[in-house]
């Protein structure tokens, strides 16, 4: 019958045989450069398979981690580019500014390039003439500079001469054993490395010297192509801990300065993959270091996912925004950096989901925060905080001339022979239209603009080329958002003007004061902190005991009250620097003599009047500068800090350095 024969056909036709899952796995498994221990593991992992049901849950999880396992880039590196110009060039193409940036970053390259760089120095000790020509032999040709002694004494007298990194020794010699050598060696050099080579091997020998310190145990007759590897293995894994030792940078400073951009710069420079990790919001610490495969759903933490992805195990890795990481019940992800970011620590990188160490000293760290101070200590502590400072009006022009413009202008369909802008238009569009210590306003407003251009065009309103001035800038924009608050002010009694420096760069503040009839009663409103609490009673307490030097009534403060406002009540305010403004708002209230709103200072006041220095001088200034301030009155310990701020910050402002609050006091008020 048909039915029969179709069926017949269908045995006879020969099948096609597939590969069984986990016979690739072992195939992957043999080919792949995996550490001895996470080999192990694995093949653990695969028996355990072999004898498990494949439509059992526990199946898929197993294959999946080995997967996973093979996956990773244990030995994957990307060669650096060891071209300090090279870096340098690729840091000023693409940012202008930041010279301290740059060169706190070019020393920390060249730091690495330095290290990686240094030729690796190898001592080979045997007292058999031709095992130890072989030795160097074979270890010369691989680069190393290799030195020979025919015993542990001679050897000695070497390393009293060179720094060696690797020292390759026989076991049983004359005059001094390979133990011998190896116990003074690491009294005398505990850096220095040492692999024993002898031809009486057993495991108490061994494990003998492994105990006291030998990096690894060859046995004779030796195979040179083991010693290379091993030589290699340990004098990679020797470089790489010195570049790691350098401190973890910490890029800080207000939003859109450039941060995350050095980061890619960086990578850039060194030839390496960049990966950037936000961490703002981060509160469940298995985000970083994965769940145990106990877990459903169980997948690895972040960190060694991006490294997954990016497959390689050196790439500069950003740790955006770390000083918004949360902390609630499922953990405190801060804690997990203190390992990742730790050379000490991070070799041996344990992921729960992994479930075995990963070596994560290869890879660059970088970090960024708005505010250093909001990270836990003991994580700052592992880091060097590089500040990010805020941009000059003349640093933002030129930004937007020659990096903002023409890549808006490309968006917008436009070329650069198309549009431009004169100085004053973009000083309009900086003063008027943007108040930031970054850039990122600055490049939606000009974005805006040539979208802007883009309708005129094509409404047959503006024909190109053409040039933008400030009124056109003006007439496409709209009015002005923002105005010199400062400038526009009249002086008034017992109000005093105040710089103030935030997550956000610089910035002014008014500090409002009135007198009531009551008991001698002192009331603080405007979101205040303790610590600016504190500075309103120190300079109350300073007027009240110096009121007749200060012409002041003694008895002023019996029969009223005093209330001290800072304006903008519904943001937190706090610091030390706003004392000696508060001073001056009271004693221009209590004088009835109006402060000059022209005058901004900044300066903590102790109880004795005198001035201490604060923090934030350029931001400082410059939001001064930018509020229409002309003289700024600073702490006189501030001199030093300001003589070495750039031409242009300095020349912003008129300067006065005031040693104690009366001195500010006759500067901010009339005469």
């Amino acid at each position: 019958m048909p039915f029969f024969r179709r069926m017949e056909e269908t045995a006879q036709r020969p099948v096609e045989e597939k590969p069984e899952p986990l016979a690739e796995l072992r195939k992957a498994i043999a080919e792949a450069r995996l550490p001895e221990h996470a080999r192990q593991a694995v093949t653990k992992e695969l028996e355990r398979l072999d004898k498990t049901d494949p439509s059992v849950a526990e199946y898929s999880v197993g294959y999946n981690w080995v997967q996973f396992v093979l996956a990773l880039p244990w030995n994957a590196a990307t060669p650096d580019n060891l071209d300090l110009s090279r870096a340098e060039r690729v840091l000023n193409e693409d940012h202008f500014g930041l010279s301290r940036v740059k060169e706190r970053v070019l020393e920390h390259l060249a730091a690495s390039i330095m290290v990686s760089s240094r030729p690796r120095r190898v001592l080979v000790v045997d007292d058999e003439r031709i095992a130890l020509d072989n030795m160097a032999y074979v270890l010369g040709k691989d680069g190393y500079e290799v030195l020979t002694a025919e015993n542990g004494r001679q050897a000695m007298e070497v390393l009293a001469r060179t720094e060696c990194d690797l020292v390759i020794t026989d076991l049983k010699m004359n005059q001094m054993d390979g133990l011998e050598l190896l116990e003074r060696l690491k009294a005398a050099s505990p850096q220095t490395e040492l692999i024993l080579v002898t031809g009486f091997a057993t495991v108490d020998t061994a494990v003998n010297a492994l105990k006291k310190g030998a990096a690894h145990y060859l046995p004779k007759p030796l195979n040179l192509d083991v010693l290379r590897s091993v030589s290699r293995d340990i004098l990679d894994a020797k470089a790489k801990s010195r570049v790691a030792r350098g401190p973890i940078l910490c890029f800080s400073g207000p939003p859109g300065t450039g941060k995350t951009s050095i980061g890619r710069g960086v990578a850039a420079a060194l030839g390496r993959k960049f990966i950037r990790l936000s961490m703002a919001g981060l509160r469940d610490e298995a985000e970083l270091r994965g769940h145990r495969r106990t877990y459903v759903g169980a997948m690895p933490g972040r960190i060694l996912a991006e490294l997954k992805r990016a497959e390689v195990n050196n790439p500069v890795f950003m740790l955006d925004e770390v000083d918004k990481i949360g902390k609630d019940f499922r953990g405190d992800p801060a804690s997990v950096l203190l390992e990742v970011l730790d050379p000490e620590q991070n070799r041996r990188f344990l992921d729960y989901y992994l479930d075995m160490p990963f070596d994560l000293s290869g890879v660059m760290f970088i970090t960024t925060a708005n505010v250093v101070e909001e990270l836990p200590r003991p994580l700052y502590d592992r880091m060097e905080a590089i500040p990010f400072q805020s941009y000059t009006p003349l640093e933002k022009r030129r930004i937007a001339r020659d990096y903002i413009a023409p890549r808006q202008m490309h968006g917008a369909g436009l070329r650069t022979k198309d549009l431009s802008f004169t100085d004053a238009a973009l000083d309009t569009v900086i003063d008027g239209y943007t108040r930031e210590a970054g850039l990122r306003n600055l490049d939606r407003e000009i974005g805006s603009l040539c979208r802007k251009v883009d309708r005129q065009v094509l409404a047959g309103k503006l024909r190109l080329p053409s040039s933008l001035d400030a009124a056109e800038v003006t007439a496409l924009l709209g009015p002005p958002r923002f105005r010199p608050e400062a400038a526009a002010r009249a002086d008034a009694v017992g109000v005093a003007t105040g710089l103030v420096y935030s997550e956000y760069g610089g910035q002014i503040l008014f500090i409002e004061t009135a007198r009531m009839a009551g008991g001698g009663g002192l009331m603080l409103t405007g979101s205040l902190g303790e610590v600016l609490k504190e500075s309103a009673q120190t300079a109350l307490s300073y007027i009240r005991s110096r009121a007749g030097e200060l012409g002041i009534a003694p008895n002023f403060f019996k029969e009223c009250d005093i209330h001290v406002h800072i304006p903008a009540g519904a943001i937190p305010k706090d610091g030390p620097s706003a004392g000696v403004t508060i001073a001056v708002a009271l004693v221009s209230l209590l004088l009835d003599r109006p402060a000059r709103s022209d005058v901004a200072m900044t300066g903590e006041m102790t109880l004795s009047g005198r001035l201490l220095p604060v923090g934030g001088l350029r931001e400082k200034l410059l939001a001064a500068q930018r509020a229409g301030v002309v003289t700024v009155v600073l702490p006189k310990p501030n001199e030093i800090e300001w003589r070495v701020l750039d031409e242009d910050v300095r020349q912003a402002v008129r300067v006065v350095f005031a040693e104690t609050a009366i001195d500010a006091i006759e500067e901010a008020l009339q005469r």
